[in-house]
């Protein structure tokens, strides 16, 4: 468990987290609205070379081209009966030249890989305190 008590931590700490991962790996970032998801994703995007990274809400995902690439999906309207549409991103074509981060994964992102990297966000106990729990699915990432 660790705690961040801003956006900017956030960000740093995510950039530097980013040079654990490589192309192939996938992340589940998990936890309610407002808890640091996209804070966290446009760090590592950073910290991977990429900027103006913003969350994918309306296009569900977008595909940042590198060494690796970077894509970020924003599963928050594939949820319950939509969820089905998860598939049709095609993601698994991607996953082997890329790093996949998966925001409202839950429940969706087994579906394409048995390996990854879950990251649990909670608001903590002051208004810009978040908590983040992490659990490796099996991919090999220690911290």
């Amino acid at each position: 468990m660790r705690t961040i008590n801003s956006v900017e931590e956030m960000r740093d700490f995510a950039k530097s987290l980013s040079q654990k991962f490589k192309a192939g790996d996938l992340i589940l970032l998990s936890g309610p609205l407002g808890s640091g998801k996209t804070a966290f994703t446009q760090g590592f995007a950073s910290g991977l070379g990429f900027s103006n990274v913003t969350s994918p809400t309306f296009v569900i995902s977008k595909i940042y081209s590198g060494k690796p690439n970077l894509i970020h999906v924003d599963a928050y309207r594939l949820q319950g009966e939509a969820s089905a549409l998860f598939d049709d991103l095609d993601l698994e074509s991607y996953l082997l030249e890329s790093i996949t981060v998966v925001e409202w994964g839950e429940g969706l992102v087994d579906r394409i890989a048995d390996k990854y990297f879950e990251i649990r966000f909670a608001y903590g106990a002051s208004e810009n305190e978040r908590l983040i729990e992490f659990i490796d699915h099996n991919l090999g990432i220690s911290l």
